[in-house]
């Protein structure tokens, strides 16, 4: 009878335990549970992505408003062109406002970064952000710094 109770035990444990790992592989992969938020989309065009993904976070301020949706190559500007879902009780960013790929921590996650402008027009459904900032590649970096000290000596 002990020996049975001691089993049921352990085999709740590693089954809580499993349900627990399932949950936190969600949270950190960006998914969610709940139904889809009522968003619009507007969309900004970027020299360079830098490793910004699907599903990475809008921020103003440092407050997720929203997620990047898609990401594609427009071929007329050859530039990378992002797509954003942002939460429709965020309807107040004019139109002016600059668009910047940001990095959380030094090697962390990208994410946009919404600064906001002066204009009374606010950005609607389909608007595009025409200030963009790029996203600051490391190795870009690096290779600039090894090739200009690499010209001086």
């Amino acid at each position: 009878m002990r020996n049975k109770r001691t089993e049921l035990f352990v085999g709740s444990f590693i089954v809580l335990g499993m349900l627990a790992f399932v949950y936190l592989a969600v949270q950190v992969s960006g998914l969610a549970f709940t139904g889809k938020k009522d968003t619009y989309q507007v969309v900004a065009r970027f020299d360079d992505i830098g490793g910004l993904t699907s599903r990475a976070k809008v921020a103003i301020a440092g407050v997720t408003i929203g997620s990047v949706e898609s990401i594609t190559f427009d071929k007329e500007l050859y530039m990378g062109l992002v797509t954003m879902n942002i939460d429709s009780n965020v309807g107040n960013i004019p139109t002016d406002s600059s668009a910047a790929i940001l990095t959380s921590g030094l090697l962390g996650e990208k994410y946009i970064g919404i600064s906001i402008g002066a204009e009374d027009d606010m950005l609607e459904n389909g608007s595009e952000i025409y200030d963009t900032q790029s996203a600051l590649v490391l190795e870009t970096l690096i290779s600039q710094f090894l090739f200009k000290s690499d010209d001086e000596g």
